[in-house]
């Protein structure tokens, strides 16, 4: 069932190789992964005699299991994992909002760590040499690139990518479109729809739409935003993302939409060159920290992209243009940063506001009593405020 644990470099020039023994004989395969950049310290190989607690004692530990059993009993298995580590949380206390973010985020960072410890082999070709298991290659090309040898991968960061692949492959529907978004794993999913319907229902400066008219969408993600204000009749859109696969995925979309001839996608921070009558942002709502890629399109710690963005507006809006903020109050809820805050930061950036449209979230954890956060996410609301250089 379980072979000799043996030590293992923490962290080693890229890519890290994962060592370990199995049968009597040292093995070795490189590390796959997007979230966790070290390879367990420690290995073993389990099978279908593992039992959950014993799994569980385990990863506690730190000790990695590398699955050589049944793939289907390998997800159960993480399923029994994940509730015996909900169990072990503490009973939770009347505490501030602040506080139960933190010990909220630290549940959940500690579950990400025990979790992945739980590890799978991939071949050469990105095929996984367990008893039932899928095809994953073409998810893991997607998110991966073309295979470079065998490989290990966490059960929990394979099984994201296979919701990736289905959510590249299925799409979301965005009604202000008529059509689909199809997100690009690593690429934050639009499907909290409320922000999307304040961007297609706000009216546009009517430069934007005047031949010559120019609009920026800054931190594109996907690209919906800057599909929404092509699909509304900008006359050309400029959308900036720093992240690669963001960049590919936006551009992707755009040709899909038939925008590509309207809206240019570039790699970028924060802004392009230049000036236009519309500049649209929606960055990250919540100011702390991330712990995994696609964290940094929810988390912005100390507000560093919201800052920037302001700071920044008024050197790129043409003369009477307008800025388009799309901001979450979560983190107000959540006493991260203060209504106070926010409007100084835009008054010491030499902005206005001239007008904002407000909303209420649909999303499913708004209306989720057993959420921690749950007082907080009832209560949010998600704002368009349209700002101008004063």
């Amino acid at each position: 069932m379980l072979d000799n644990p043996i030590a293992v470099p923490a962290m080693a020039a890229e890519p890290t190789i994962m060592h370990w023994t199995e049968a009597g004989i040292e093995q070795q395969a490189r590390w796959q992964s997007q979230s966790r950049p070290a390879a367990p310290v420690r290995v073993v190989v389990g099978d279908d005699r593992l039992s959950a607690d014993q799994a569980y004692r385990l990863v506690q530990q730190g000790t990695g299991i590398l699955w050589r059993g049944d793939f289907q009993n390998a997800r159960q298995l993480l399923s029994a994992l994940a509730r015996r580590v909900d169990r072990q949380r503490q009973t939770p206390q009347r505490n501030s909002a602040a506080v139960t973010f933190r010990q909220h985020r630290q549940s959940r960072t500690r579950l990400a760590q025990l979790l992945g410890l739980l590890l799978v082999p991939l071949e050469s070709d990105y095929s996984v040499p367990l008893r039932r298991a899928p095809d994953v290659a073409l998810a893991c090309t997607e998110a991966y690139g073309v295979a470079d040898g065998p490989s290990v991968i966490a059960l929990r960061e394979l099984t994201g990518v296979i919701g990736a692949h289905q959510w590249r492959h299925k799409g979301v529907q965005i009604p202000a479109l008529g059509a689909r978004i199809y997100p690009h794993y690593g690429v934050f999913s639009p499907i909290r729809g409320e922000y999307l319907t304040l961007v297609s229902q706000a009216p546009l400066p009517p430069a934007v739409c005047a031949s010559g008219g120019l609009a920026f969408d800054v931190g594109t993600g996907t690209g919906v935003l800057a599909a929404i204000l092509g699909h509304r009749g900008a006359n050309r859109v400029i959308a900036t993302d720093q992240d690669w696969r963001a960049v590919d995925c936006a551009r992707d979309n755009l040709s899909l939409l038939k925008l590509a001839n309207r809206v240019e996608v570039v790699e970028a921070d924060l802004f392009p060159a230049g000036r236009a009558s519309l500049v649209v942002c929606n960055p990250p709502w919540i100011p702390a920290a991330p712990v995994s890629s696609l964290d940094h399109a929810v988390y912005d710690p100390d507000s560093n992209m919201l800052r920037r963005f302001l700071a920044g507006l008024g050197d790129h809006l043409e003369r009477d243009g307008e800025g388009w903020l799309v901001l979450s109050d979560l983190a107000e809820h959540l006493e991260l940063r203060s209504r106070t805050e926010l409007l100084a930061m835009i008054d010491e950036s030499g902005l206005v506001v001239v007008d904002r449209s407000d909303t209420v979230p649909t999303h499913r954890k708004a209306g989720d009593i057993t959420d921690p956060l749950h007082a907080a996410r009832s209560a949010e609301i998600t704002s368009l405020w349209r700002l101008k250089v004063r």
